[in-house]
């Protein structure tokens, strides 16, 4: 894991890159992706399909970014035509892709067998060696792989743990100070350099390696984990304690480094940062694939990602990069797989835990995810990622009253009043007002604006909630124009104004801003509501019609269709000030209800 502008200074090489993927190669198949239980494509998919027809399934599953379904269809399709060689290069990349390297490494060996200078080919099966110790034909086959800024210094840095792992640290380490590139090349060539020469023994050496690329950037988590445990060896614990305190002051509370500080404190002598020329390729692959996630480079880190954990498969920061990364694509269920796959003993099981109830979430697997999250905080009551995570979750499946009991929780562990914290209030006030608390809801509104008085979410939730009332019209209106003054492109505090202004009976400005809205979120049910509403009043009744029907089409909520269905049969009665639409769709952070 690089610091932020060590990534950055790299964003600027991936378009130089020369790995050749052929089509995007991520995820999960829409028909599927919610039932894990259902293996697809099944035998019986397959072979109900021709050869033109698995191609084309397989060409529909890159589009979608399914490698697993990709690379079986393409498979298929070359077991039926198996001189087809670009079906053989499609197999071998969605292979690749998909995390299957034993099979990715069968299809490089045939390619290699046609053409040999296939780079991606060499670089798979100069893995496949490098991991059964085949150390000469390791580096045979990486140094002819890929070529470009990124894929120099990868294919550079495997080659040397392949001399390594041979026993020729000092040509290792040669032959990566040889290499020159960008800026960013020396953090990684004298950290890697620093923990061959740390495993071959050579202790002054790799605490000079060690402490340069420290110097070089001491925001980069791996760079100051191998130098403090260097330190934990060769210095003391004071000096090794302070490496990781000063990065947990950049980057507060990350586990690694607390797990760092707790032991060099207690006066353990830490390992070295990996063990092996294996474990040292992989960690040479993480570090650029994490590097490149979802920094335009997709494609590339997920090759080197699934190359790191072929190499090691439980590198827990490997499998958090690998969900994030797709996340980045969203597709939740391949980042629950990866998020699954860390180990129970890492100290990075908890943040997986968290990711992992994101996902499941996002699945539709909420239950799931609360359960998840309940462990977590009850393993540790004051953790406020976990919290957050929890009350979000129950917030967004309308659990209201458990929300609000969930981010009490989380207040009560907050220290001091940091201006940040009035999120926590603002989600419990919207849990509050939803479970029909409102005097407490008030008053954490309230609590939060004075934590931040112009945050515009909450000046539109508290003013908008007012006007419903009838209450405090004047302060109300106020907030909901400065709320509008900061997101004037946001549809649903724009929609605020609109209907504020329908409830204090002035039509026209509601007719306007409402139009307005309708502009910005167009297919948003509630807005099309109100604006219906609206213009019924104002004796547009054809067009309010159009836009009930509208909003029904949109699949309000339950509660609310029957409702739109009523005044499309009947109008609004003459005496009607208030809007059919409930005014618990009231907008939160951006979006409806």
């Amino acid at each position: 894991m690089l610091s932020t502008r060590l990534r950055r200074s790299m964003i600027a090489a991936v378009a130089l890159a020369a790995l050749p993927l052929s089509s995007p190669v991520l995820a999960q198949t829409p028909d599927h992706q919610n039932d894990s239980s259902v293996p697809f494509p099944t035998s019986r998919d397959l072979k109900s399909l021709t050869t033109a027809g698995s191609y084309l399934a397989a060409r529909h599953a890159s589009v979608q970014r399914d490698a697993s379904a990709a690379a079986t269809f393409y498979r298929s399709a070359l077991r039926a035509d198996p001189k087809n060689n670009e079906l053989l290069d499609r197999a071998f990349i969605s292979s690749l892709a998909d995390g299957d390297i034993d099979e990715a490494v069968k299809l490089a060996d045939r390619i290699l067998a046609i053409d040999k200078t296939n780079r991606v080919a060499r670089l798979v099966v100069g893995i496949r060696d490098l991991k059964q110790k085949k150390y000469a034909a390791a580096q045979q086959n990486i140094n002819q792989s890929v070529r470009g800024p990124i894929t120099d210094l990868v294919a550079t840095l495997i080659s040397g743990w392949a001399s390594y792992g041979a026993g020729d640290v000092r040509t290792a380490v040669g032959n990566i100070d040889k290499l020159a590139g960008p800026e960013w090349y020396p953090i990684f060539k004298d950290l890697h350099s620093g923990m061959m020469l740390d495993l071959a023994g050579k202790q002054k050496d790799a605490g000079v390696r060690l402490e340069r690329a420290y110097k070089l950037d001491d925001s980069a988590l791996r760079v100051v984990d191998a130098y403090g445990r260097w330190l934990s060896r060769n210095k003391d614990d004071a000096a090794a304690s302070a490496v990781y305190e000063a990065f947990d002051k950049k980057l507060a509370r990350h586990p690694l480094v607390l797990e760092g500080i707790r032991e060099t404190k207690a006066g353990k002598k830490l390992p070295p940062l990996v063990d092996s020329a294996q474990a040292g390729a992989a960690e040479a692959l993480y570090g650029i694939g994490a590097s490149l996630t979802r920094r335009g480079g997709e494609d590339l880190a997920l090759v080197y990602l699934q190359l790191a954990l072929y190499l090691q498969p439980q590198h827990s920061l490997a499998l958090l990069s690998l969900g994030d990364l797709y996340e980045s694509v969203k597709k939740p269920q391949m980042a629950i797989k990866a998020y699954e796959r860390v180990p129970a003993n890492s100290p990075l099981k908890r943040n997986a835990q968290i990711q992992l109830a994101t996902d499941l979430d996002a699945a539709d697997r909420s239950e799931e995810a609360i359960k998840i999250l309940k462990d977590v905080t009850a393993e540790d009551p004051k953790d406020l990622e976990a919290i957050m995570a929890l009350g979000n979750i129950e917030r967004g499946r309308k659990k209201f009253a458990d929300c609000a009991v969930t981010y009490s929780q989380g207040i009560d562990v907050l220290s001091g009043a940091e201006k940040n914290n009035w999120v926590y209030y603002y989600f419990r006030g919207i849990c509050e007002e939803r479970s029909k608390q409102w005097s407490k809801a008030e008053a954490d509104m309230k609590k939060a604006l004075e934590l931040q008085p112009e945050q515009p979410h909450v000046l539109n939730y508290l003013g908008y909630s007012w006007i419903d009332q009838g209450i405090n019209l004047d302060d109300a209106m106020k907030m909901i124009r400065r709320a509008v003054d900061q997101r004037p492109d946001d549809g649903y505090i724009v929609d605020s104004l609109g209907w504020a202004y329908y409830r204090i009976g002035n039509y026209e400005e509601a007719v306007k801003n409402l139009e307005r809205a309708i502009d910005l979120k167009p297919e948003d049910p509630t807005i099309n509501d109100h604006l219906g509403d609206a213009y019924w009043r104002v004796g547009r009744t054809l067009e309010a019609k159009f836009q009930w029907v509208h909003a029904r089409d949109l699949k309000p909520e339950a509660e609310e269709l029957p409702k739109i269905e009523a005044k499309i049969e009947n109008g609004l009665p003459d005496d009607a000030g208030a809007s059919a639409a409930s005014a618990d769709k009231k907008k939160e952070d951006g979006k409806g209800g």
